[in-house]
């Protein structure tokens, strides 16, 4: 006969049932945590498994860096520093290029697409497909920034032209059908024009964009076409306006590289010519693209070098350590005199834990403990539809930047430290 009460007995077989359920629960909680970090686990696994303390950044964990790589479409309008960016994205192990859209933007599409090809030329890449977009803005006229770039978009380097390599899609047909296919990620460094051609043709497509880095907007820097505006944004602000109202819309966050953090990525006279002196043919070519941005900065800004605002939205997208920032929910003014500026609605959480302050501290002098019945901070109570970085590192950047343009190892960079120190002109830095 069995022994002990019936009692007992039932508590044993309700205890066993408990505890399987308890585990299902336990393995179902456990699913979703991968699911819900399974970026954070790829970053970790692709970039690193320790912190180099020299350069605050992860150490690359070799062996899993080179067998995994971040699917990545580049929209861009080539420009100076989107040129540059392009160099530094194919130049990076972390990252695949599928293929090149370009916008309206900084110069014609037709002039930058011709410019990628180029730069494509240069790096031996011509393997990447490119595909010319939209020439005109959704709503308005389109406005070109030639006089910051050159005749050519290029530096008026007046690069021969590449024959042939033409696509039969545009760029808003290829983002559809790429997207289809398989989820990737968009590192947008122009207008957002394109996306928001995507957005209206085919929202299934966009949802399937795994992360958008845009490189737009501000936050606390001034502009740099209107007191309030940076480019990108102004030349198409209803465009990047529905693009921001779709990442709230489908649950997504566009990390915005805006001015807060590229104003502080300075490519200095000295660093260029530590550039040719490392690798003669590599600085002469950066060289050759950029002498009109460093004229152009000295005229307009007083500055000795020029600020390379894309290549920082590339380095970020491969190394989350580059930059910081809050999550908020952003808006983009389309009309009047703020036409295209970043209206971005933060939490008191973020203003309390010191972020905000130690950034803005000259700007936002609220007192501790008052930022909650601030008009304006959490005024809509909508979740967060974007990533605003405001502090960088450019000593980090610059790190990755020459190591991987010039083909160099980071230690051999020994006079580097010395020369990134005091070139940033507005204190976002991470120390």
């Amino acid at each position: 006969m069995p022994t002990g009460s019936r009692t007992s007995q039932y508590k044993k077989l309700g205890g066993r049932k408990e505890h399987t359920v308890f585990n299902r629960v336990l393995l179902l909680l456990f699913w979703r945590f991968l699911r819900e970090c399974r970026s954070s686990i790829f970053l970790f696994l692709t970039q690193g498994k320790g912190l180099s303390f020299g350069t605050g950044r992860f150490v690359p964990w070799k062996g899993v860096a080179k067998k995994m790589k971040r699917k990545v479409i580049i929209d861009c309008d080539p420009g100076i520093d989107d040129s540059l960016a392009i160099m530094l994205a194919v130049s990076m192990e972390e990252i695949s290029v599928a293929g090149i859209t370009v916008v309206c933007g900084n110069c014609p599409v037709s002039m930058g697409t011709a410019n990628v090809k180029k730069i494509l030329r240069y790096m031996n890449r011509l393997d990447i497909p490119v595909f010319a977009g939209e020439e005109k803005p959704v709503k308005r006229e389109y406005a070109d920034a030639l006089d910051t770039h050159g005749s050519d978009g290029l530096g008026e380097s007046f690069l021969p032209n590449v024959e042939g390599y033409e696509q039969d899609l545009g760029a808003v047909e290829f983002l559809e059908h790429a997207l289809l296919k398989e989820p990737c990620s968009v590192i947008a460094l122009g207008p957002l024009t394109n996306l928001a051609r995507l957005l209206q043709k085919s929202p299934e497509a966009f949802e399937r964009i795994e992360e958008i880095v845009s490189m737009g907007g501000s936050f606390g820097s001034r502009g740099n076409c209107s007191p309030v505006a940076e480019y990108n944004y102004w030349a198409d602000p209803d465009g990047a306006s529905m693009v921001y109202e779709a990442a709230e819309k489908f649950g997504k966050k566009i990390y915005m590289v805006g001015l807060d953090v590229t104003r502080n990525i300075v490519l200095t006279p000295d660093m260029l010519e530590y550039m040719k002196r490392l690798k003669p043919a590599a600085g002469e070519f950066v060289q050759r693209i950029t002498k009109f941005y460093f004229d152009f900065h000295w005229q307009q800004e007083h500055l000795l070098g020029c600020v390379i605002n894309d290549p920082l939205a590339v380095a970020y997208f491969a190394d989350r350590s580059l930059c910081k920032g809050f999550e908020a929910y952003t808006q983009v003014e389309t009309e009047g005199i703020s036409r295209g500026q970043t209206v971005v609605d933060f939490t008191p959480e973020e203003y309390e834990n010191g972020l905000l302050r130690e950034h803005n501290k000259d700007a936002l002098c609220f007192p501790k403990g008052t930022a909650g019945s601030l008009t304006g901070v959490n005024f809509y109570g909508k979740r967060a539809n974007s990533k605003v970085l405001i502090h960088t590192n450019p000593l980090g950047f610059f790190q990755l930047f020459f190591s991987r343009i010039l083909g160099v190892k980071e230690a051999e960079l020994d006079l580097l430290p010395k020369l990134v120190k005091e070139t940033s002109y507005e204190k976002s830095s991470i120390n």
